[in-house]
């Protein structure tokens, strides 16, 4: 089985794993945002952070628009939580955004426990 995005979803972890081993867990989600930012400068990653996200349902683009905490690599959805643990609600809703928007992978980092937590959400 071949992974999509191996190589991409390798650095933002990598690069999540820096900010959780530098300032752990107890954080707002705002903060981790921040430091992922700077973090991902630091590894020249590329990234839109909370980019505004069109929804398309059926053939009508949608008024209502979702905001992404992050784009990477102009391919994959970046959630990031800040939770005592991944729930499958959690997963599901990288799902919806998936859907919606097209894009194929999606992670979501949980900044929230001793250990960095993370899953990859595949369309």
């Amino acid at each position: 089985m071949t992974l999509i995005y191996k190589d991409e979803v390798f650095r933002i972890v990598g690069a999540a794993m820096e900010v959780h081993k530098y300032l752990g867990c107890g954080f707002l989600e705002a903060v981790y945002q921040e430091a992922l930012e700077y973090e991902f400068d630091l590894n020249k990653i590329p990234y839109v952070s909370q980019p505004t996200l069109k929804i398309m349902y059926k053939q009508k683009i949608l008024e209502k628009q979702y905001s992404a905490d992050f784009i990477v690599f102009d391919c994959i959805i970046l959630e990031l939580k800040t939770l005592n643990a991944i729930e499958p609600v959690h997963s599901a809703q990288i799902l919806n955004y998936l859907k919606a928007t097209k894009l194929k992978l999606g992670i979501l980092i949980n900044f929230g426990n001793k250990s960095l937590e993370w899953k990859r959400i595949v369309l």
